[in-house]
């Protein structure tokens, strides 16, 4: 578990006002000292992140926030990074000082995690400093807050035993690639082109995903290259699903006998970790466009840009090729996104498979963009609309 990528574990953040103690319950939780700890207000700037096993539910990844009610012009740009930590929150840590009570802001930020359908958990710290009067009242009205002293061990322990069970809630169904549209035993064959943006000597997260996936679900899995693809497709007997890179679409589909079902890694990553439905009918907005309109690329991952890059030359180049209209393209990287005001200046959204972000951060997006009324879709069913084969590459996963 300790080799889980951070995308994948549960995100779970600490939010509160500077100095309540979300450092020292970070540090507790963590059981080292990962974040500072000082008297001083503001103490930590920008979020600290850390994987970790909370026992006994498993993998997580622990984040400390800078502290809320800030005025400073320092604070308000820590802020902003907090609120942007926010649409990636699975599940929050609310810290309230106990011998300073702020409510209002425990209410505001409690709002917050109602609108974005994060459920949380109030820690009262520092509560054997409170007035007995203060502490009974605060305990009346929230009844489901955890008391915290750094130096109490048994506090600590609760906490963690909270934590570990209200995660446990969250589980739903598994979370699979392929595992509830192919069945053990059957036969997909993947195809890994190796062209100037491959990375020498591996594979990328998508195709090394797919591929835990199939080994999880006795799947057998065949990997090849594009141009050995037909005598691959040649030495099976029966084949169940073909993934591609979305980039081949159109020379893998002309390879693939139609009776076979075809798809991408793209379009099975958009289904497992965002919207499909959402990405469908996104991806109507592109007969819409029209000269000057904008367009956002957003990508999940940092990495140097090449003449054959996916999200900054092909699918521009394509779009513009495929409207035959003049765009506009902005682009973000990681978890930036933008707010809903400025979001609304575009007139399409297009997002990558993700495989670098955690699920609730590819869903926020997706209502933050309900939300400005601008559509959403993604990397790879633009390519196979670009290929002519949308309904092709979407039949199999439309489940």
């Amino acid at each position: 578990m300790q080799n889980t990528p951070i995308a994948s574990r549960k995100q779970v953040a600490i939010y509160g006002n500077t100095n309540v103690g979300k450092s020292t319950l970070f540090n507790c939780i963590f059981e080292q000292n990962a974040a500072i700890v000082s008297e001083e207000k503001g103490t930590t700037t920008d979020p600290i992140i850390k994987a970790m096993e909370l026992i006994p539910f498993g993998p997580i990844a622990l984040i400390d926030t800078a502290g809320l009610k800030d005025d400073s012009i320092l604070g308000k740009k820590r802020l902003k990074k907090t609120g942007e930590i926010l649409n990636r929150t699975d599940f929050a840590i609310y810290v309230m000082d106990a011998t300073e009570p702020d409510e209002k802001s425990y209410a505001k930020m409690a709002e917050q995690f109602q609108k974005r359908r994060i459920p949380h958990l109030l820690v009262l710290s520092k509560y054997r400093l409170a007035k007995e009067s203060v502490l009974d009242r605060l305990q009346k009205t929230y009844p489901d807050a955890l008391l915290m002293e750094a130096e109490e061990r048994g506090s600590i322990a609760a906490i963690k035993k909270r934590l570990a069970e209200e995660l446990s809630k969250l589980e739903e169904k598994e979370e699979t690639i392929l595992g509830d549209i192919v069945s053990a035993g059957e036969n997909v064959v993947m195809v890994v082109p190796v062209d100037s943006e491959a990375p020498k000597g591996r594979l990328i997260l998508p195709q090394v995903q797919l591929i835990r996936d199939a080994l999880d679900h006795g799947i057998k899995c065949l990997v090849t290259r594009d141009t050995e693809l037909k005598d691959a497709l040649d030495s099976l007997t029966k084949v169940d699903l073909v993934v591609t890179d979305s980039q081949a679409f159109r020379k893998v589909d002309q390879i693939v006998p139609k009776e076979i079902p075809l798809t991408s890694f793209s379009i099975l990553l958009a289904r497992q970790k965002g919207d499909l439905k959402a990405y469908l009918e996104g991806i109507e907005a592109v007969s819409r466009l029209k000269d000057g309109s904008k367009i956002l690329m957003a990508e999940a991952c940092s990495h140097n840009v090449g003449h054959e890059d996916i999200g900054r030359v092909k699918i521009p180049n394509g779009l513009k090729k495929f409207t035959g209209k003049e765009l506009t393209f902005d682009f973000v990287m990681s978890y930036d996104f933008p707010e809903e005001e400025r979001l609304k200046e575009y007139d399409l959204v297009i997002h990558c498979g993700a495989c670098m972000v955690n699920k609730k951060s590819v869903l926020s997006r997706i209502v933050l963009c309900e939300e400005a009324n601008v559509p959403i879709t993604n990397y790879g069913l633009i390519l196979a609309l670009f290929a002519g084969i949308l309904d092709r590459a979407t039949e199999k996963v439309r489940v």
